[in-house]
């Protein structure tokens, strides 16, 4: 190799070095000034947020670190479209949350020890009894928050009376149970053993005057019981008749006098459906073709004279298991930030944390409220009877609160 050959190679060499080093300086030095975080956005009523933003205290700023910097988004102690405070209220996990008769407390029911406790407006924990319920599986408030039903592994069931401090058993063959609007009655699924026997049964709370009001048959899996709040409707069954079309549905409701009400045609599977809380309206989901498979809300009319009419999507991708009524027309949903395409036929394996939307179901305006400081899926939403507050439970089961006033 040439004398000349060798300069030629070290220079080269140096220069590749202090090009190295000028490049390393820069990343180190002007990288966390050039450094972004993707921000919080909407778009067609969904969020778009960046997940996994740490925890910070109320009114404080939060921080999350991307790729190359550090980014502050500030934390508003009331919903206001952005990130929001919340507070914790349970340090484990509870079941069951719900309102209290005149809407100042939130009630629940703890596994650790198989009991029923509220929490005061002043933060307070008071047992509401001091029975105990070991093991419960599912549990149905009335809508005052005086009784419950407690349905336990061993298919046992009973109904207890807060106020009365009184437990009546039911029928271990009984499952799936709902209070009547007033409370003085409760429907089951009639699970015999033989399915000619297998019925949709109607009992007062003490189990007296019993009765059976429709046949199940082989298609108990395919009734879901909800009574309406203007008692006009006990249940739906997916079993009208076929449709044109794939996963297009007739959903029948059905009355406690064999009434024969209209139809609901659903675009899709896996029907859920909630009432308004005047009974005017069903607002439900539904997975099909025309949302990529994905949950999707709608509404419809429900009373017995104009069930079925005026069907509409809401536009909004989530269950309405994951909504709370404010209102006969306000409605505050959990949305997943981010959905894949089929999410609604595997819901168990979604991941996504979740945002807080209202919708108004008369006008169809859908409105970011909020997104939980700490990223989190949220589950059994409950508003405050003045507004002012939405309870949840998190990913762990724990009960917390997020002001909207």
């Amino acid at each position: 190799m040439s004398e000349r050959l060798k300069r030629i190679l070290l220079i080269s060499g140096f220069l590749l070095v202090v090009f190295g080093i000028a490049v390393a300086i820069y990343l180190v030095f002007f990288g966390k000034i050039l450094g972004t975080t993707q921000p919080v956005t909407t778009t067609t009523g969904q969020p778009t947020s960046k997940t996994g933003l740490p925890s910070s205290q109320a009114g404080q700023p939060s921080t999350t670190t991307g790729n190359a910097g550090t980014t502050t988004l500030p934390v508003s102690s009331i919903a206001s479209g952005g990130l929001t405070a919340t507070t914790q209220l349970t340090s484990s996990e509870i079941l069951a949350p719900t309102l209290s008769a005149d809407g100042k407390r939130i009630s629940y029911y703890d596994p650790t020890d198989g009991k029923f406790y509220t929490i005061d407006s002043k933060g307070n924990v008071v047992a509401l009894s001091t029975a105990t319920f070991p093991n419960a599986k599912t549990i149905v408030w009335d809508r005052a928050s005086k009784e419950v039903v407690v349905e336990f592994p061993d298919n046992s069931n009973v109904i207890y009376n807060f106020d009365e401090q009184k437990q009546t058993t039911l029928p271990a063959h009984w499952e799936d149970f709902n209070f009547s609007p007033d409370g003085t009655q409760v429907i089951a699924k009639n699970e015999a053993i033989d399915p000619n026997a297998r019925s949709l049964v109607i009992t007062n709370t003490d189990t007296s005057g019993t009765k059976a009001i429709e046949s199940l048959g082989q298609n108990s899996d395919k009734v879901q019981i909800s009574w309406s709040p203007n008692d006009q409707v006990v249940a739906f069954s997916a079993t009208g008749t076929e449709q044109t079309g794939f996963g297009r549905k007739m959903i029948v409701p059905i009355g406690k006098n064999k009434e024969n009400f209209t139809g609901l045609i659903v675009e899709g599977l896996s029907f859920h459906a909630n009432w308004t809380p005047d009974g005017a309206r069903i607002v439900y989901d539904v997975t099909g073709e025309v949302s990529d498979y994905k949950p999707l809300l709608w509404i419809v009319d429900g009373t017995s004279a104009t069930m079925g009419k005026n069907r509409r999507s809401l536009g909004v991708n989530t269950w309405i298991d994951k909504c709370a009524f404010a209102s006969s027309s306000a409605l505050y949903c959990a949305v997943p930030i981010t959905m894949n395409t089929n999410a609604g036929l595997q819901p168990d394996l979604l991941t996504s944390d979740d945002a807080i939307y209202t919708v108004n179901i008369d006008s169809g305006n859908v409105t970011l409220i909020g997104v939980p400081e700490t990223s989190t899926q949220m589950s059994h939403l409950v508003v405050s009877t003045d507004g002012s507050l939405l309870y949840y439970t998190d990913k762990r089961g724990r009960l917390q609160f997020m002001r909207l006033k």
